[in-house]
């Protein structure tokens, strides 16, 4: 049997919590938090979300369709100006309003709206909702920051990644909802971009063609919202996004598609797919597109505890070198030019990370940071290009910006499909003193159920010695953060391609302040 991680670290047998069930259980303490039964067709059947928390503001979201899969991408709404009322409330039952106000949802946005509430109080819970067109949203929990000045908070954070739809169910989301985590990173491949391929087995098959317009991305976007777990989740608690490939095109580069497209059919398809991104995401207006550009980068500050850098490692890159994929021998990846997060966004870091003053300094992005080396079947170790392996240089000025006074430097990642946990060795170089730790999380269904781990032999760990776990099994992680010890615990279910799996932990492992890297496992 497996045992479920509660708020204080202790154990209890695990509950299966999926969809409506998960909210069910949260509902025994808050009963307002349940699903609003409400006849005829309710515009808010995408669900609630909130985002991007401050000390004393967060993004509340929702998008009305109440036909959200319709062909034209625009969930069925009439094509003019609807008014939407929110509310912000101290209490699930709403007793005591705080704020409250009216936003127009334009046909332009696909009729979302981003309500960015100001004047809260730091470090608080919250609750809101929506009304429009004589129905009302279910009730969402937020939190905003703790102020600034305060290292004594703790802190607890869910990590997620790549959930591709058809190839399983989101019971992670479900299982991370029931964790009630302050704050949810979810570090791209929120979607797949693919058709359908009825010729591959899959747990819930679709048959949509590979997405390209607007109303394709609209469409798509509005599937992967309509399950309940991951609605369960945004109703739980603010997320911080940023994308990755999938959410376009995969492994683009830049202005870079990976297949025949031109630059031009490629820009428009960006854009389509940027505009489609914002408008499902919590996010806030300085995050809105324009055209084919987007600031999505960003910092987070959670009191003195931590500063959240959420990264673009995939807008402003340059080409992957010698190819998309793994590589025995290629010396351009070494070029001192080559740059991952382009020239502004660099220099962004590098102002953000001088002035930092926090107990942890914590990157949120996509993809694996540390030198990786994959074992092939005839022996040698090859390194995957799309990722930091492919530009070493930028990577060395990334750690370099962590390095220049004792820090607690901490990089979490998604893409790979797999946990892992790794010590960060200066330069990459295995014989170099550690400067941080990097936490990988495995995906959320991408990659199916996956299979038990090989153990302490397995190859890659034999290949990578600062390594010090892997498992290729679906799941998320969990943070729980303090001023003294940042302890990642890798959550895995058994299986994704049916519903209900149970929760486990698989592993444990801490970071102690003032150590840089793996001390241990908890």
């Amino acid at each position: 049997m497996t045992d479920l991680l509660t708020p204080h670290g202790r154990t209890r047998r695990s509950l299966i919590l999926t969809g409506a069930a998960a909210m069910t259980a949260w509902a025994g303490r808050a009963p307002a938090l349940a699903l609003r039964d409400v006849s005829g067709p309710t515009p808010f059947t995408l669900g609630v979300a909130s985002g991007d928390p401050w000390a004393d503001s967060v993004v509340l979201w929702t998008r009305l369709a109440p036909q959200p899969l319709a062909l034209d991408g625009l969930g069925g709404m009439p094509s003019r100006t609807v008014q939407v009322r929110w509310e912000l409330a101290a209490d699930d039952r709403f007793a005591r309003v705080l704020r409250r106000g009216t936003v127009a949802a334009q046909p332009a946005d696909a009729h979302a709206v981003h309500v960015e509430v100001t004047g809260l109080a730091p470090g608080r819970e919250y609750f809101y909702r929506f009304t429009a067109m004589g129905h009302q949203s279910r009730i969402g929990r937020t939190r905003t920051a703790p102020a600034r000045g305060r290292q004594d908070d703790a802190a607890r954070f869910g990590i997620v990644s790549c959930s591709r739809y058809e190839t399983g169910y989101f019971t992670a989301y479900a299982h991370l909802a029931a964790e009630r985590p302050d704050l949810v990173l979810h570090l791209g491949d929120y979607i797949y971009e693919y058709a359908g391929n009825p010729a591959t087995p899959v747990a819930r098959p679709f048959d949509q063609g590979e997405i390209i317009t607007l109303a394709d991305y609209r469409r798509r976007y509005a599937q992967y919202r309509l399950d309940p777990d991951l609605q369960t989740l945004h109703a739980t608690a603010p997320f911080a996004v940023v994308w990755d490939d999938h959410e376009v095109d995969n492994n683009w580069a830049g202005d870079i598609p990976e297949d025949t497209q031109t630059r031009a059919q490629f820009l428009t398809r960006r854009a389509a797919a940027f505009a489609a991104h914002h408008e499902i995401m919590p996010l806030r207006r300085g995050a809105a597109p324009r055209g084919a550009s987007s600031r999505l980068y960003r910092e987070l500050a959670w009191g003195d505890l931590a500063r959240l850098y959420m990264l673009d490692t995939r807008q402003f890159r340059d080409d992957q070198p010698c190819g998309d994929g793994n590589r025995v021998d290629c010396a351009d990846r070494l070029s001192p030019g080559r740059t991952m997060l382009g020239a502004t966004q660099e220099a962004w870091l590098r102002g953000r990370a001088a002035v930092s003053r926090a107990r942890w300094d914590v990157l949120g992005q996509q993809v694996f940071f540390g030198d990786l080396q994959r074992p092939l079947p005839d022996g040698r170790l090859a390194r995957p290009m799309d990722s930091w392996n492919g530009y070493a240089a930028a990577r060395q000025r990334v750690q370099a910006m962590f390095t220049d006074r004792p820090r607690n430097f901490i990089v979490l990642t998604g893409d790979v499909h797999r946990h892992y946990a790794g010590s960060l060795p200066a330069d990459g170089l295995p014989d170099r003193p550690l400067v941080g730790a990097e936490f990988v999380t495995t995906s959320v269904t991408s990659g199916g159920d996956g299979s038990d781990d090989p153990g302490p032999l397995d190859p890659i760990l034999r290949a990578n010695p600062h390594l010090r776990f892997t498992c290729d099994r679906r799941g998320y992680l969990l943070a729980e953060v303090t001023p003294r010890t940042w302890t990642t615990h890798f959550r895995v279910v058994p299986h994704v391609t049916r519903p209900g799996a149970p929760i486990e932990t698989r592993q444990s492992f801490v970071v102690e302040a003032g150590a840089p890297g793996i001390a241990g496992s908890a």
